[in-house]
C-alpha cells in the first residue's frame, strides 16, 4: 500500500507500508521518505518502533534503540542511499507542489506533550529527559527546551515523525541531563494547528520529594476513642 500526503508550500511525505506475515508472527515495516526547501527525512521502521533515520544535519545513520533491544543493523551504504533518495526528492517537490496549489489544508494539533526522565532520578547522576507529542498533522513538530529558563540545545535531539494508524503522527524529543536540587526544565512544542505553542514543566525537586504518611489505628483501653497515630516521611 503506497500514500502520498503533501503539506502545500512545505513538506511532502511518501509513507510505504509493508505487512510480513508468517505462519506464527505478523511483523509491520514501514518506510518514510519525505523532502521540504530545507530539510528532509528517511525512516526505517518495525512494529510501531523506529529501527534507523537519517540525520542530514550531522551527515550519519543512527539508530534510536539502545544496542541491548535492537542489535539488527542495515548494510552499509543505508545513508547515502538516503541522500540520493532526498535530491530525487527535493527534484520533484516544485512539481508536486505546483500541481496541488489549491489544495486545501488538513491542519490538527497535537496533545499536550508528556514529559517524563528515562531512569529514576538522582542527583548528580546523568539521566535522559523525554519530551513526547502525538495527534498531529501535518508534520513535523518543533520542540525546544529550556533550563531554568534558559533555552538549551546541547544534548538535545529528536526523532523523526511516526505515522499513527489513524494517518497522524507522534514524535520524540531527548534532552541529556544531570539533575540538580533547583534547577526547572520545560519541554515546549509548536505546530501550525496550535494557537499558542504547548509547554509541560518539569521540577527536579518535585521528583525527588513525595510525601509518605503512615498512621496506625490504636484503641486505648481507657477510652472508647479511636487514637490515630501517624509519621511524616520524606523520600
Amino acid at each position: 500500500m503506497m500514500m502520498m500526503k503533501v503539506k502545500v508550500s512545505e513538506l511532502v511525505l511518501v509513507l510505504s507500508w509493508v505487512l510480513c506475515v508468517s505462519a506464527e508472527v505478523q511483523h509491520e515495516n514501514i518506510y518514510i521518505s519525505g523532502c521540504s526547501d530545507s530539510d528532509g527525512e528517511q525512516m526505517y521502521g518495525l512494529d510501531g518502533e523506529e529501527l534507523w533515520y537519517a540525520d542530514f544535519v550531522n551527515k550519519r545513520g543512527v539508530y534510536p534503540l539502545p544496542s541491548f533491544s535492537n542489535s539488527f543493523r542495515y548494510e552499509e551504504g543505508v545513508y547515502e542511499a538516503a541522500v540520493a533518495d532526498e535530491h530525487t526528492c527535493k527534484l520533484n517537490l516544485n512539481l508536486a507542489l505546483r500541481g496541488m496549489k489549491d489544495y486545501p489544508m488538513e491542519n490538527d494539533p497535537p496533545s499536550s506533550p508528556i514529559i517524563y526522565s528515562r531512569d529514576d532520578v538522582e542527583l548528580d547522576q546523568q539521566n535522559t529527559l523525554i519530551c513526547h507529542v502525538t495527534g498531529f498533522y501535518p508534520a513535523p513538530v518543533k520542540i525546544h527546551w529550556t533550563k531554568n529558563g534558559q533555552n538549551v540545545t546541547e544534548g538535545t535531539s529528536i526523532d523523526v515523525p511516526f505515522p499513527n494508524k489513524d494517518g497522524s503522527f507522534r514524535q520524540t524529543s531527548r534532552l541529556e541531563f544531570t539533575p540538580q536540587l533547583g534547577d526547572v526544565y520545560s519541554c515546549t512544542v509548536d505546530h501550525p494547528a496550535l494557537d499558542q505553542p504547548l509547554t509541560r514543566i518539569w521540577d527536579v525537586e518535585l521528583m525527588l520529594t513525595s510525601l509518605c504518611v503512615f498512621c496506625l489505628q490504636m484503641w486505648r483501653s481507657s477510652s472508647p476513642v479511636l487514637d490515630l497515630q501517624c509519621s511524616v516521611d520524606w523520600v
